[in-house]
């Protein structure tokens, strides 16, 4: 594709942009707003910086309900695939959380490290599964995050991010009330139980419709949200927006970056995200665990009280 070609009204460069480019970046987009604003929304309701769909077995357990949707619905859709997808990420993530307010962990670094354990148990799960049924190259597709199948016609699902951003920004003071605990929101008049499933299950479902469509993303929706709370603050409604552009600008250079290395071949975006976004993840750990010597944003309580 060229800007001359474009420009002058190229069939064939207008249907390669149309077909391909454009549903490529528009999925780019959704992705990394979707993923980034999911990551937000369960790190303020588990008060846990370190919780995200990677480390919160939500990722894990979506590809779990497509691999059922395989097996029980071999002719499902990508529609289908979703509801299974969503039944198996809010089941996930529920048990995950269950278990993190049962028992408490006095080192912040123990609950992502259980979210990690227990998604390795889910996945495991998966990959059992699909050897046993021979479908384990059918489930490749939404093992590995990758965009160079996108085309129209095969993404458009991925625009239910959209709508549920929206909602989160709506509900991100109940979330932030929610985030100080259940006898905080008590005392502020906030059912905290329907607050908190009502968050979990839209991170669930912008994760499921982005495994559906896209495949997983590692790291994505833990990075981003702390890269921006540590400089604007964690008041949610304060930090929503920039925490969605700064995911879709993280998940769109790492895109870029593995169309580039190896041109004209492609290395898939959860390798590239994967890669910058563990080190980036063991640099948070180290400020995150050392909080007296690197100080950044406002803080909760000062984000509560405004």
């Amino acid at each position: 594709m060229n800007a001359a070609g474009l420009l002058g009204g190229d069939f064939e460069q207008m249907e390669i942009l149309l077909i391909s480019r454009l549903p490529r970046l528009l999925a780019v987009l959704c992705t990394g707003t979707g993923m980034s604003v999911a990551g937000l929304i369960m790190q303020q309701l588990c008060m846990n910086k370190f919780v995200s769909p990677t480390t919160g077995a939500t990722i894990s357990s979506s590809q779990l309900g497509i691999l059922l949707a395989m097996i029980f619905m071999p002719r499902s859709t990508l529609t289908s695939k979703m509801f299974f997808s969503f039944a198996a990420a809010i089941a996930g993530t529920w048990a995950f959380v269950l278990f993190i307010q049962k028992v408490k962990f006095k080192d912040a670094a123990m609950t992502p490290l259980v979210g990690i354990m227990f998604g390795n148990i889910i996945g495991g799960i998966t990959e059992h599964l699909s050897y046993k049924y021979e479908l384990r190259q059918a489930l490749a597709s939404w093992l590995t995050g990758d965009f160079s199948l996108i085309i129209r016609g095969r993404y458009e699902i991925v625009f239910l991010v959209v709508p549920l951003v929206i909602v989160a920004f709506l509900f991100a003071n109940h979330f932030n009330i929610a985030g100080m605990g259940e006898d905080f929101s008590r005392n502020l008049g906030v059912s905290y139980n329907l607050v908190l499933f009502s968050g979990l299950s839209i991170a669930a479902l912008i994760t499921a419709s982005v495994v559906v469509t896209v495949g997983s993303i590692p790291y994505l929706g833990l990075v981003v949200p702390n890269i921006v709370s540590m400089f604007k603050g964690d008041r949610m409604r304060g930090t929503l927006w920039d925490t969605a552009l700064f995911g879709a600008a993280f998940v769109l250079t790492c895109d870029i970056i593995g169309r580039l290395v190896i041109f004209p071949y492609e290395i898939p975006v959860n390798l590239t995200a994967g890669i910058a976004g563990s080190v980036i993840f063991i640099g948070l750990l180290f400020c995150r665990l050392n909080p007296g010597k690197y100080k950044f944003g406002r803080g909760h309580q000062g984000a509560v009280s405004k």
